[in-house]
C-alpha cells in the first residue's frame, strides 16, 4: 500500500499542485507573520540596547500623565512628557559615591524641521527629536561641527537626507515656540555607520537653546546618564542613587531603561502579529475548502482503482490510510514551501517597514522562531489531513463490486448535508443575534463566532441552492450551444460547484462585511461631524500620529479680519485625572460651545474662570461627577491642580474629549500651540476670500492649513478609507485562494471529462467553442460564490453595525463597492478559466475518445 500510495502521488502530482498551493499560501501568511514579529521585536531590543551601552544608570523624572496602553492621547500624538530633572538634582546624582562620570542630557520629542518644499519633515516611524549637542560616544560627527551659538544647530544624517540639507544651509525648526531659523553647523550619524538610532530625525541645539525650546525651563535636563566607577555594578549604583534622591525620580540601570523603551514597541508588534495570524487563519480556512474539494474529486475519479485494491485484499483502514498518507505528504511538502516563502515574506515585510518608516534595523536578515516552524508543519499537515479525511471515509465505504462497474460514484442525496447546513446557519444566526444584544457580555466574541459558524452553514446549504442558482446565473449564457453545455456542467455536480463557490464566498463575504461596516462608520462620522460643527472654516493639521499645531496668535489676528464673526482656538492633550490618562481640551468655552454645538446637560457652559472645568456626559457618568464635584487634574508639563466641575455637556462628535479646561491650562500641555482653529463667518461673507486671507496668516505655520467644513469632514473620514484598504489587502489572499479553487476544480473536471471532450470535438465542436464552454462554467461558479458572499457579507456587516448602534451607527450598503465586487468576480471567473479552457481545447480527439 505504501508503494501504491507513492506511485499514485507521482502519477497525480500535477493534479495536487493547486490544492498544495492553498496550504502554501496559508502557511506562508502564518509563518511570515511570526517571522516578521520576531525579527522586528529583536531589532527593537537591539536598537534600544545599543543606545544604552554608554551608560550604567539613568536618572529621569516621572511622567506627570501616566498614559497606559490604550489610553487616549487627546489627539496630539507623541509620547507622555516626563518631568525635567533640575540642575541641583543632577548635581546630587553626580556626587553619589561610585559615579565615575555624569552626563546631563536634554532630548525631547517635538523638534520638527521644515523641508525645502515648505512642508514639515515628519518621520513615518519614530518621532522627531530635539536635543542638546554633546560629544558623546554614540554620535559620529560626519561634516562640520557642533552648534557653537544659539543660532546654529547640528542635524542627524537621517534628517539631512530627508530634507537634502548641507552644512551651511538655513533650516527652519518648529518646537514649543513658533518657527525659528538656524544655520546647519554640522551633520552627525550614530556609532556603527547608521544615519540614526531607529529612523528618527534629530536637531541638536546648544544646551541653553535646547532647554528653552524643548523643555521650556532653564537649568533643567531630560535625564542624567551615569557611568559607574570600576568595581561598582550598575545595580549597586542604581540602588545608591535611589537612596540619595529618594522616590521622586526614576532611576534605572541601562538594561532596565532599554527594556522599558522597547516594551511598548514589542507589545505593538505582538498585537500586529496576532492580527496577521488572524488573517492567515482566514486564508487557511478558505484553503480547507479547496483541499476538501480536490480530494473529493480525486477519490471519485479513483473509484475503480480503489475498488481494485479492495478486491486484491486491501482493507478499509488501508484505503483510508493511503488517502490520508497522500494528504500528509502534500501537507508536509506544502508546509516546507510555505515556511520558506513565509521567511521570504517576513524579510520583505521587514525591509518594507524599514524603508517606509526610515528605521535602521540592526538585524540584517530575519529571525525564524521555533514557533514558526512547528506552526507551519502542524497547520500544513493537520489541515491537509483533516480536509482529506471525509473523502477518504467516503471512498472506503463503496463496495468493490459496485465501484468496478462505474467510473465515478453517483451523487448522494443532499438531505443530511442540508439539515447540517440549516442547523449551523441557525446556530450562527443565534450567535450573531447574541452579538447585537446589549445585555449579553462579550458581544464581539458572539458576533465573530456566529459569523464563522453561519458561513460554514451557508457553505453546507450551497449544494441545495446550486442548481436553481446556476439556472438563474446561466440563463444569459444559454443562447449558444457552448454556453448551454457550460451551464449544464456547472449544474451537473451541485456539491462540487457549491464547495468551489464556497471558498470564494467566504473571502467575498468578509470583504463585503468590512465594506458595509466601513461605509456605515464613514457615513456616521461625516453626519455627526457636519451636525456638530458650526464653523465654516477650520484650521487643522490633518490626521495622523502627530497632528499639526499652530501659534494661537493667528486666531487673534483672524478675529480682526473682515467677514469673521467668531474665531476660537482649541488645544488638545492627554491629562491625568484619576488612575489613567484621558483626553482634554483647553479653550474659550463660550466660543467653543457655539462652534462645536455643545449643549448643557447639567450646570452651565459659560465662560470658565480659573479653577473651573466642564466634563462630558459619558465621563461624568463614569466618574460620578456633576456640578460642584471636585476633580484633580495634572497636565503633561504642569502640576496637579484641583478644579471644580461647573457643568456637564452632551457628547460632541466634533470634540472627543472628556473635559474642557480654561484656555490658560494649555500652558501645561505638551505644547502651548493650538491644535485646531474654528471660524464662523458673518452673514454674506465671501468664504473663499476669508479662507485666502487666513491662509496668508498661516504662511509661517507649515504644519496646518485652513479648509472649509466639507473638506475638513472628508479629511477626518479619510482615515477610515486607509484602514479599509489595508483590510482589503489582508483579506485579498483568501480571495486568491478561492479563485485557485475554481482553477483546480475546472482542471480536475476536465481530466474527468476527457472522453466527453473528445466526443464533443468529434461531433464538430471547435476549439474556440470548448474554451467558451469551460469559461461559462468558470464564470458561473465565480458569480455564484460572489453572490453568496455579497449577500452573507452584507447581512453580517449590517449585524456588526447594529452591534454598535449605541455609538450612532446605522447600516449603510455601499452599492458601488458591491457592484465592483461582482464585476471582479466575473473577471476572476474569466481568468480562472484560461488555463483549464486552453488545456481542454488542446485535447487530442482520438486519444480522448479512447480515454478510460
Amino acid at each position: 500500500m505504501f508503494r501504491a500510495t507513492i506511485r499514485g502521488l507521482l502519477a497525480r502530482r500535477l493534479r495536487l499542485v493547486l490544492s498544495g498551493l492553498a496550504v502554501v499560501f496559508g502557511v506562508m501568511a502564518a509563518s511570515g507573520a511570526l517571522v516578521l514579529t520576531e525579527t522586528v521585536s529583536r531589532s527593537f531590543d537591539l536598537l534600544f540596547a545599543n543606545s544604552a551601552t554608554h551608560l550604567d544608570v539613568r536618572v529621569s523624572g516621572p511622567y506627570t500623565v501616566r498614559q497606559g496602553q490604550g489610553d487616549d492621547d487627546g489627539g496630539t500624538g507623541g509620547e507622555p512628557v516626563a518631568r525635567p530633572v533640575p540642575a541641583d538634582v543632577a548635581e546630587r546624582a553626580a556626587d553619589v559615591p561610585g559615579v565615575a562620570s555624569a552626563d546631563p542630557v536634554v532630548i525631547q520629542e517635538g523638534a520638527r524641521a521644515v523641508g525645502p518644499d515648505g512642508k514639515v519633515i515628519i518621520p513615518l516611524g519614530p518621532p522627531p527629536f530635539g536635543s542638546a549637542w554633546s560629544d558623546d560616544e554614540l554620535r559620529e560627527l560626519r561634516t562640520g561641527h557642533g552648534p557653537r551659538t544659539d543660532h546654529e544647530v547640528a542635524i542627524n544624517a537621517s534628517l539631512a537626507e530627508s530634507g537634502d540639507f548641507q552644512v551651511g544651509d538655513r533650516i527652519e525648526v518648529l518646537t514649543r515656540e513658533p518657527k525659528r531659523t538656524f544655520t546647519v553647523a554640522g551633520i552627525f550619524g550614530v556609532t556603527g555607520g547608521r544615519d540614526s538610532v531607529g529612523g528618527e530625525t534629530e536637531v541638536a541645539f546648544t544646551e541653553p537653546m535646547a532647554q528653552r525650546l524643548m523643555l521650556g525651563e532653564k537649568d533643567a535636563y531630560s535625564a542624567v546618564e551615569l557611568v559607574a566607577a570600576p568595581g561598582v555594578t550598575p545595580v549597586q549604583l542604581r540602588d545608591a542613587v535611589r537612596a540619595e534622591l529618594g522616590g521622586d525620580w526614576v532611576v534605572q540601570t541601562g538594561d532596565e531603561f532599554a527594556k522599558a523603551q522597547a516594551a511598548p514597541l514589542t507589545d505593538l508588534m505582538g498585537t500586529l502579529g496576532d492580527i496577521l495570524l488572524g488573517f492567515a487563519g482566514i486564508t487557511l480556512f478558505v484553503g480547507a475548502f479547496l483541499i476538501f474539494n480536490t480530494f473529493s474529486i480525486l477519490t471519485a475519479q479513483r473509484t475503480q482503482e480503489l475498488a481494485l485494491l479492495r478486491a486484491l485484499g486491501a482493507g478499509r483502514r488501508q484505503l483510508i490510510g493511503s488517502v490520508l498518507a497522500e494528504s500528509v505528504v502534500i501537507g508536509a511538502v506544502a508546509a516546507t514551501l510555505g515556511l520558506g516563502a513565509g521567511i521570504g515574506v517576513g524579510w520583505l515585510l521587514k525591509q518594507a517597514m524599514a524603508s517606509f518608516s526610515g528605521m535602521d534595523m540592526p538585524v540584517a536578515g530575519v529571525v525564524v522562531p521555533g514557533t514558526a516552524v512547528w506552526v507551519a508543519y502542524a497547520v500544513g499537515i493537520g489541515l491537509s489531513a483533516l480536509a482529506a479525511l471525509l473523502p477518504a471515509l467516503r471512498a472506503s465505504r463503496i463496495p468493490p463490486v459496485a465501484a468496478m462497474r462505474q467510473t465515478s460514484a453517483p451523487e448522494r442525496p443532499l438531505g443530511r448535508i442540508t439539515y447540517a447546513g440549516v442547523l449551523l446557519t441557525l446556530t450562527g444566526g443565534v450567535g450573531v443575534l447574541g452579538g447585537v444584544t446589549e445585555a449579553i457580555p462579550s458581544r464581539l466574541t458572539f458576533l465573530f463566532a456566529g459569523t464563522l459558524v453561519a458561513l460554514v452553514g451557508v457553505a453546507l446549504l450551497a449544494p441545495r441552492l446550486a442548481r436553481p442558482a446556476v439556472a438563474l446565473i446561466g440563463a444569459g449564457f444559454a443562447r449558444t450551444v457552448p454556453g448551454r453545455l457550460g451551464k449544464r456542467n456547472a449544474a451537473r455536480s451541485p456539491r462540487r460547484t457549491a464547495v468551489t463557490a464556497a471558498a470564494l464566498m467566504i473571502g467575498t463575504a468578509l470583504i463585503t462585511g468590512v465594506s458595509v461596516l466601513a461605509a456605515s462608520v464613514r457615513d456616521a462620522t461625516e453626519e455627526r461631524l457636519s451636525e456638530g460643527l458650526n464653523a465654516e472654516l477650520v484650521i487643522s493639521g490633518g490626521v495622523g500620529r502627530m497632528p499639526g499645531t499652530f501659534d494661537p496668535e493667528v486666531i487673534e489676528e483672524a478675529r480682526r479680519l473682515p467677514g469673521v464673526a467668531r474665531a476660537t482656538a482649541l488645544h488638545m492633550d492627554a491629562v491625568q485625572a484619576g488612575e489613567s490618562a484621558t483626553p482634554a481640551a483647553a479653550g474659550e468655552l463660550r466660543d467653543l460651545s457655539s462652534v462645536l454645538e455643545l449643549t448643557a446637560v447639567r450646570g452651565r457652559l459659560g465662560a470658565l474662570q480659573p479653577g473651573e472645568v466642564v466634563v462630558s456626559e459619558p465621563y461624568a457618568i463614569e466618574r460620578d461627577l456633576g456640578p460642584g464635584s471636585a476633580l484633580r487634574v495634572t497636565t503633561q508639563r504642569g502640576k496637579a491642580r484641583d478644579y471644580r466641575v461647573v457643568g456637564v455637556y452632551g457628547e460632541s462628535p466634533a470634540l472627543p474629549v472628556s473635559m474642557i479646561l480654561p484656555s490658560k491650562a494649555a500652558e501645561g500641555f505638551r505644547t502651548p500651540r493650538a491644535t485646531f482653529g474654528y471660524l464662523q463667518l458673518a452673514s454674506g461673507a465671501d468664504a473663499t476670500g476669508v479662507r485666502d486671507r487666513v491662509a496668508t496668516l498661516l504662511k509661517d505655520e507649515p504644519e496646518v492649513s485652513v479648509v472649509d467644513q466639507s473638506a475638513y469632514v472628508d479629511q477626518q473620514a479619510g482615515l477610515i478609507n486607509q484602514v479599509v484598504t489595508l483590510l482589503y489587502v489582508l483579506l485579498g489572499l483568501a480571495v486568491v485562494v478561492g479563485v485557485l479553487g475554481i482553477v483546480n476544480t475546472l482542471a480536475l473536471s476536465i481530466l474527468e471529462r476527457t472522453r466527453e471532450l473528445g466526443l464533443v470535438r468529434a461531433v464538430g465542436m471547435r476549439r474556440g467553442q470548448v474554451v467558451h464552454m469551460v469559461t461559462v462554467e468558470s464564470v458561473i461558479i465565480a458569480v455564484l460564490g460572489a453572490l453568496l458572499g455579497v449577500a452573507c457579507g452584507a447581512a453580517l456587516g449590517a449585524a456588526a453595525v447594529v452591534a454598535f448602534h449605541e455609538d450612532g451607527l446605522e447600516p449603510t450598503l455601499p452599492w458601488n463597492s458591491l457592484a465592483i465586487f461582482l464585476a471582479l468576480a466575473l473577471v476572476a471567473g474569466l481568468l480562472a478559466a484560461i488555463g483549464p479552457a486552453v488545456r481542454a481545447a488542446r485535447v487530442d480527439v482520438l486519444r480522448a475518445i479512447a480515454y478510460e
